[in-house]
Formats: C-alpha cells, sequence, structure tokens
C-alpha cells in the first residue's frame, strides 16, 4: 500500500472531495485525522474508513482559527508522531457569491472566497511545514474546486462526462437581456471550433472585439 504507516490530515473532510480523499488515503494504508466543521458528516465519513478496517480519528477544527489549527497538528504530531500528509480541501456556500452579475456582487461577497481559501490554505500548509521540517518529509496538499455537479451558471462552457452541459435558459437570457455578453454555452457567442483531448472537447469563446 502506498501510504502505509504514513499519517494524513485531511481538513474539510465531511466534503464530497474530502471524505473521497480520506477514504483513499485509508485505503491505501494511511492512518487519517479527519477534521471539519460538521461532525456529523465527519463522523459518517470516519464510520465508512473503520467499517474498512482503517484507523482513524476525528476532530472539529475550525481551519480560519489560528490557534485551533496549531493545536490540532500538535495532538496529531504527539499521538501519531509525525505528519506526512496534509491535505486541504475545505468548501464554503457558493449562495450569495457565484452566480451573482457583478454589478450586483457585495464587496463582502467578493472577498469572501479571497479570504477564506488563503486563510485557510496558509494556516493549514504552515501547520504542517512547521511538524515537517522536523522530520525533513512530508506532503502539502490544498484544492479549491466546484464538485463536477455544481455548474456555475455565468463562467462559459463547461463539461460533464464528456459532454458539453448548458447553463440553465434563465442564466442566459438575464445576460441577453442586460446586454452583457451570453456565455458560450448558451450557443449565442464563442468560437465553434474545438479542440479535443480525450473524451472531452474544448469550446474557445471569442476574443473581444
Amino acid at each position: 500500500m502506498l501510504l502505509e504507516n504514513k499519517n494524513a490530515v485531511v481538513y474539510g473532510a465531511g466534503g464530497a472531495i474530502g471524505g473521497a480523499v480520506a477514504r483513499a488515503f485509508a485505503r491505501e494504508g494511511a492512518r487519517v485525522f479527519l477534521t471539519g466543521r460538521t461532525m456529523d458528516k465527519i463522523d459518517a465519513v470516519a464510520g465508512d474508513i473503520s467499517a474498512a478496517g482503517g484507523v482513524v480519528e476525528t476532530a472539529e477544527v475550525d481551519v480560519l482559527d489560528e490557534r485551533a489549527v496549531e493545536e490540532h497538528a500538535d495532538a496529531v504530531a504527539q499521538r501519531a508522531g509525525r505528519i506526512d500528509v496534509s491535505f486541504n480541501a475545505i468548501g464554503i456556500p457558493q449562495q450569495g457569491v457565484q452566480g451573482i452579475p457583478l454589478v450586483d456582487l457585495s464587496p463582502e461577497s467578493f472577498g469572501l472566497p479571497i479570504r477564506t481559501y488563503t486563510t485557510a490554505q496558509f494556516l493549514t500548509a504552515r501547520a504542517a511545514a512547521r511538524r515537517m521540517v522536523e522530520h525533513g518529509s512530508g506532503v502539502i496538499l490544498t484544492l479549491t474546486a466546484t464538485p463536477a455537479r455544481l455548474a456555475a451558471p455565468l463562467v462559459g462552457a463547461w463539461e460533464r462526462h464528456g459532454r458539453r452541459s448548458k447553463p440553465s435558459p434563465g442564466a442566459c437570457r438575464r445576460n441577453s437581456d442586460r446586454g452583457a455578453s451570453v456565455p458560450s454555452a448558451c450557443g449565442r457567442t464563442g468560437s465553434r471550433r474545438r479542440r479535443r483531448s480525450g473524451r472531452s472537447t474544448v469550446f474557445t469563446p471569442k476574443a473581444p472585439a
């Protein structure tokens, strides 16, 4: 197993990505330490790992709280001896942030993802690095991604499972009514030139005039 005798901390382990990665780490032999702010979701992932014979511990940690992140990293290092992998998969709700036209977006909503993701990734990476340098090795991973089934209606074309998806008719109509640029996925703008890569088809938008 690739991660046998390794200790992995997963932040945001209750989410779809964090949970999947935590299960994969455990299958590969890692002792996993799951963190997050919603314990029932974390416990569900931990239950799956335990049922499959994995070794798992859970803790409620706010990754925007510097002291909480450092104390948890200390506790893991003391119990396990070291931290080999740190994986940050935290996410924030997109309601009130994504899909809002720029002219209607508040400064608070605009800055929320920037403040949250950069702060969380910095604090967790720094905490892991401080413990990893003592042993001269370790892996720090961070991820900020929208799951494939959550479409972003105002960012142009996107794809799922090799098929081109379209935003909702309402998103296309709202942009058209305002005279704004219509996403290429609406079929109103963008080059029809296609570039194939594996099973996916990439639609390249036209450059602005």
